[in-house]
């Protein structure tokens, strides 16, 4: 932004700060703190900045994914293929991250509202992300090792061949996931990021 954009930018703000009296001023610089503050106190909740990598543990920040992480860590995937590796695009930087803004922005509105599903399934978007990546890392083996070929998510779609999961339903996360069907599941779940003195006021309570 030019100096001349950002001087019609500030110019109205300074005009209506210089209205405020000095109390109004003090009451408008502590909303903007509280809600400065409160924005940085929900992103550490969240623990957003683990959503930057790759890192699989990332997935289980909400309870609802730990199924289909457990499922994952005791699949042959776990060893070559973190949850990014098959959720997200490879494509570019931008589209990786963009998706994963999308997404992250769709489950944490889901969370927030109660609105997720017990067993949650891949909507369409996700779904064609999934089978790119499938084909981004098995082109050799369906091409020149057993020579099944392969097609794309669009082809699919339109019944002129079969989805990966066709025929790999349980690959990597044993078929059908939700907390019921997974109750003895091993999660490594991250520590909770409440201090321990409010974690030992919720508790009393």
């Amino acid at each position: 932004m030019s100096d001349s954009s950002w001087n019609i930018v500030m110019k109205p703000v300074k005009a209506f700060i210089e209205k405020l009296t000095r109390t109004q001023k003090v009451v408008l610089l502590v909303m903007a703190g509280v809600f400065v503050g409160s924005g940085f106190l929900f992103l550490y909740m969240l623990r957003a900045t683990t959503y930057l990598g790759d890192d699989s543990a990332a997935c289980i920040n909400c309870h609802i994914m730990s199924p289909y992480y457990a499922t994952w860590s005791h699949s042959s995937h776990s060893r070559n293929a973190t949850c990014n590796d098959c959720h997200v695009p490879h494509e570019n930087f931008v589209r990786k991250y963009a998706f994963k803004g999308f997404d992250g922005i769709k489950h944490v509105g889901a969370f927030l509202t109660e609105s997720e599903r017990n067993a949650p399934e891949a909507a369409r978007m996700s779904a064609q992300v999934i089978m790119e990546n499938c084909i981004r890392c098995h082109t050799e083996l369906n091409t020149e090792l057993v020579k099944t070929g392969k097609i794309d998510f669009m082809r699919a779609e339109a019944g002129e061949g079969k989805a990966c999961w066709d025929c790999h339903r349980e690959i990597p996360h044993g078929g059908k996931n939700s907390l019921s069907s997974t109750p003895g599941a091993i999660v490594p779940y991250p520590e909770s990021p409440v201090p321990e003195w409010l974690q030992k006021i919720i508790n009393n309570d």
